[in-house]
């Protein structure tokens, strides 16, 4: 089995967050998801956990940060730069807000980051590792 990691993340609403990241192109895992939780899949081994704030609390009794805060930045590989900039356009039409931080653009490498609607930063990267400077 290979190994995987999945983020999970507390969300105010939940239908609101399940849109937002199929419009970003994850995929709703009916399996794992309920009237609590989504399991929404990026890829076979990566994944990301949508939890209620109710549900949230059951895993921990630390308080959910406001969307205000940043503890912890999530970077996603995109094939393209045009799949960044149409994952970006993506956040910020359906509740999110893109271009947190300046536009990351180099011949081998472009990147721009966006928040999801309860704030969480995201960055949608495309990287080409035979064009980078060598060491």
């Amino acid at each position: 089995m290979p190994k995987t990691i999945i983020v999970s993340l507390p969300v105010a609403d939940l239908n609101v967050s399940k849109a937002f990241y199929s419009a970003l192109g994850f995929v709703n895992n009916p399996q794992l998801s309920g009237a609590d939780a989504a399991h929404m899949v990026w890829s076979e081994t990566i994944s990301v956990m949508l939890l209620t704030h109710a549900r949230w609390r059951t895993f921990t009794s630390r308080a959910i940060p406001p969307n205000s805060s940043s503890e912890v930045a999530l970077n996603i590989s995109c094939e393209s730069r045009q799949q960044v900039d149409a994952m970006n356009k993506a956040a910020a039409e359906n509740g999110g807000v893109a271009d947190i931080n300046p536009v990351e653009n180099h011949e081998f490498m472009y990147g721009r980051d966006f928040i999801d609607p309860d704030g969480h930063v995201w960055g949608a990267q495309w990287m080409d590792p035979s064009a980078a400077p060598s060491a």
